[in-house]
Parts: structure tokens; C-alpha cells; sequence
């Protein structure tokens, strides 16, 4: 399952995706409001990648897309397909290096599109760290609505951290 964007190819996770995976996910600045464990290392994320790589897209549950410009690995997007088959949650991450770009925005978008027009869901939702600024930009950039916050809801990193909600309907997307 490939799904083209203007600049970018999102795909299954591949072998050679170990290094720059690592990389990314070890940069203290982008790793701040994620859960995943930092750094990590090449080894950790060839086992990582092994794993993305055998998920099956549009199955239930989380498939992380590579996101891949020019055959290098920019960042990750995932997708968690509810039980219902209507449902989704999304999650996304970009290198630092690729940051600011537009990158982030033109990958979800793709992903919104084949979500909500090729397999027909109804909701698609998202949250973030309200300290996370450009990652709650960009989802209302792409059409999302702040639907709430949960308050100190999250351990993460040592501290309690907030969860700022978002949710995008078929309707409002179309």
C-alpha cells in the first residue's frame, strides 16, 4: 500500500529505514511530546521497522506508514483503524530537518483522503500536547476541529502533560 502526494511517497516501513528512524526518533526536539522511549538506537529500530514492515494497512488497529521524500525517510504517520471499520485515530511525526516544509501537512492530508474516499470513514480524530503548537496548527490546517482537553491525563517524561483533542468528520472533510 503506497499512497502518492505532491512531493512525498507514504509506504510500508523497509529494512533500510532502520538508520534514519533512529535518528529522528533519538533528536530530543522531536521526541519531547511523543511516548516512544529516546534515544534509539539503530538496533532497537531495525526491530522497530521489522514490525512496522509486517503490519498489514487497512487492517484493525495501528499501521505506521514511512513517509519518504526523494527515497529518504522524512518521518512516520500512523493510523489506528477502530474495530468498527468507520473509525480512526492518526499520529504523526517528521524529522526535524524536514520540519516546517509542508511535509507534515501534505502527508496527512494524503492519508485524510484515502481514509475518508477510499475506505469511507466516518470520523477520524487526533490529539496532541497543547505545548506542541505546530503539530495542533497543522491539524486544523488540514480541516480538524479542537474538541477538547483532557487535563494532566498524560504521564509522559517525568510529568503529568495534557491532551488536546481533535476530531474531523466525512461531512466537514468533504
Amino acid at each position: 500500500m503506497r499512497l502518492i502526494a505532491e512531493r512525498l511517497v507514504l509506504r510500508p516501513f523497509e529494512p533500510g529505514d532502520a538508520p534514519a528512524l533512529a535518528a529522528y526518533r533519538s533528536d530530543p526536539e522531536v521526541a519531547r511530546y511523543q511516548a516512544w522511549e529516546s534515544p534509539l538506537s539503530v538496533g532497537r529500530a531495525a526491530e522497530v521497522v521489522a514490525r512496522f514492515g509486517a503490519d498489514a494497512p487497512g487492517g484493525v488497529g495501528w499501521f505506521q506508514y514511512a513517509i519518504s521524500l526523494e527515497g529518504a525517510l522524512i518521518g512516520d504517520l500512523g493510523v489506528n483503524l477502530h474495530e468498527n471499520r468507520m473509525q480512526a485515530e492518526i499520529g504523526f511525526t517528521i524529522a526535524a530537518a524536514a520540519q516546517g516544509r509542508g511535509y507534515g501537512t501534505e502527508a496527512v492530508a494524503r492519508v485524510l483522503r484515502h481514509l475518508f474516499d477510499d475506505l469511507g470513514l466516518h470520523r477520524v480524530s487526533a490529539e496532541c500536547d497543547p505545548r506542541n503548537e505546530a503539530s495542533a496548527r497543522l491539524l486544523e490546517r488540514v480541516g480538524f476541529q479542537r474538541e477538547g482537553l483532557r487535563r494532566a491525563n498524560t504521564w509522559l517524561r517525568g510529568e503529568w502533560t495534557d491532551d488536546l483533542l481533535f476530531g474531523l468528520l466525512a461531512t466537514d472533510h468533504r
